[in-house]
């Protein structure tokens, strides 16, 4: 299988994972219980290290997660207050590393876990 297509596989899996870990919660930027998104605080496109942080992909609605944006002073206040000041830092400090060259292998794994 190709790099993209692991690629896309490891993420729609990781995705689902996502949404099944925060089923009951509600969406993390605005609170609203219509969720469906799995949302991303760092954007996978200029974050490509983050892109599979469980702390950094969290469910969304719609609304904030596509037509807002991200809503993202929300997100960031929704975060703090769901994992915490310290889990925040990390993430924050993890997203000086933006770009991450994802491997076969790594991506195989991903697949198997999630």
């Amino acid at each position: 299988m190709t790099l993209p297509k692991l690629l896309a596989k490891a993420q729609i899996a990781f995705n689902r994972w996502i949404r099944e870990r925060d089923r009951e919660l509600p969406c993390i930027c605005c609170g609203s219980y219509n969720t469906s998104q799995a949302g991303h605080y760092y954007s996978q496109g200029h974050h490509s290290a983050l892109r599979f942080n469980e702390v950094n992909v969290n469910l969304c609605c719609l609304r904030c997660n596509c037509f807002l944006h991200g809503n993202l002073i929300k997100y960031r206040e929704g975060i703090l207050k769901r994992y915490g000041q310290q889990k925040l830092d990390l993430l924050d400090s993890a997203a000086r590393n933006r770009v991450k060259k994802w491997t076969k292998g790594e991506l195989e794994a991903i697949i198997r876990e999630y």
